[in-house]
């Protein structure tokens, strides 16, 4: 691992990491995402959803099913609890990896959006909802539909299409 990491290509590899990372964030800011810290100085973006009116926990969940990874994420003063909070964490290592570069990093920024913003428009039942039993229903229904979701499965296609574009393994 030190020899590669001491290799000029592996130099090369990490500032494209960061440029993707900064290509991610300046995208993601132009959709109105609030971005702790303003931005990335490094592989992560790191996204507070509070003014987007969702959770860390459905728009992981929603990605997931749109073919996009993330992590749900608790950001600074959260007030929702650690599983359902209200961030989510992105990071550009294995999309730079991949061979992509900012412009694939255009395109997912605005995925994620098209997700948002379809979320937004969803009716998540009794999430958040204060009985109990109707809340943890709600979110085993949300995880059920979702996976169904036609828009998301279009988008989850669109993914796929540029990720076959860059593979894995080139050998």
């Amino acid at each position: 691992a030190l020899k590669e990491a001491a290799a000029p290509q592996f130099r090369n590899y990490a500032q494209q990491i960061v440029k993707n990372s900064g290509a991610l964030s300046g995208e993601l800011t132009k959709f109105d995402f609030v971005l702790i810290g303003g931005g990335s100085q490094n592989h992560m973006v790191w996204i507070d959803l509070t003014n987007k009116g969702v959770d860390g926990w459905t728009v992981a969940w929603a990605c997931e099913a749109a073919g996009i990874i993330c992590n749900r994420q608790t950001i600074p003063f959260d007030k929702k609890p650690p599983y359902y909070p209200s961030g989510l964490r992105l990071g550009t290592p294995a999309l730079t990896t991949r061979g992509m570069k900012e412009k694939e990093m255009v395109l997912i920024a605005g995925w994620l959006n098209d997700v948002v913003e379809h979320l937004q428009k969803a009716s998540l039942w009794d999430v958040g909802n204060k009985n109990k039993e109707k809340y943890q229903l709600a979110r085993k229904g949300f995880k059920q539909k979702v996976f169904r979701d036609k828009y998301l499965l279009r988008i989850k296609r669109l993914v796929k299409n540029l990720c076959v574009q860059f593979p894995i393994f080139n050998g």
